[in-house]
């Protein structure tokens, strides 16, 4: 959101955050920003009564039935999921305008997670695939899906984070030129 709102200059911004510190911060960070503290399935009054032109999510990535929790409280939270994936995309397709977008980042495997829990209204699915390296599996994917619209499933080419086969020095910048545009210059990631 703070990215967004750097990047597109005018926009309307709110974001729903559970944890307390985590709102208190992004709303230090923008003062156009509206952070509303807030558990998804206990939205308030004033965020329920509204729909959006687009909806981005970064669900935690751990199914906590499938794996194990962290001991670090925080990134426990932040990690590992209390609401069902479902729930995450089931609210979003909800709050979103005829026509919104809604795009979620998660990891690779639970793309078919991500995909059974679309409604039948959210369409024109494009997955964009994140891969660290050349050559590697992406491990994270970024979903795109449309309210109301019913254009084709799209896998898209790998988007490669990073140049060269390994990380060999944090002093070095070693970013695709594609990312490093999105990163560095406010580029617009086109998918």
């Amino acid at each position: 959101m703070l990215c967004l709102g750097a990047r597109v200059p005018g926009l309307t911004l709110t974001g729903v955050e559970r944890d307390a510190a985590y709102a208190s911060l992004a709303a230090r960070n923008g003062p156009a920003l509206e952070v509303v503290e807030a558990d998804i399935n206990d939205l308030p009054l004033s965020i329920r009564e509204r729909q959006f032109d687009h909806l981005m999510a970064n669900p935690p990535y751990f199914d906590r039935a499938a794996s194990r929790p962290s001991a670090d409280s925080a990134r426990e939270a932040a990690h590992g999921a209390q609401t069902p994936l479902a729930d995450w995309v089931r609210i979003a397709g909800k709050r979103l305008k005829p026509n919104g977008c809604a795009t979620f980042i998660h990891r690779a495997e639970r793309l078919p997670d991500l995909l059974r829990a679309m409604p039948k209204d959210l369409g024109s699915i494009a997955v964009l695939p994140l891969a660290a390296r050349h050559g590697r599996a992406a491990d994270r994917v970024i979903l795109r899906a449309f309210k109301n619209r019913r254009g084709q499933f799209r896998l898209l080419a790998p988007l490669v984070m990073h140049e060269g086969a390994a990380h060999l020095d944090d002093a070095v910048d070693d970013y695709t030129p594609m990312v490093r545009s999105v990163l560095r210059d406010a580029a617009a990631l086109e998918f």
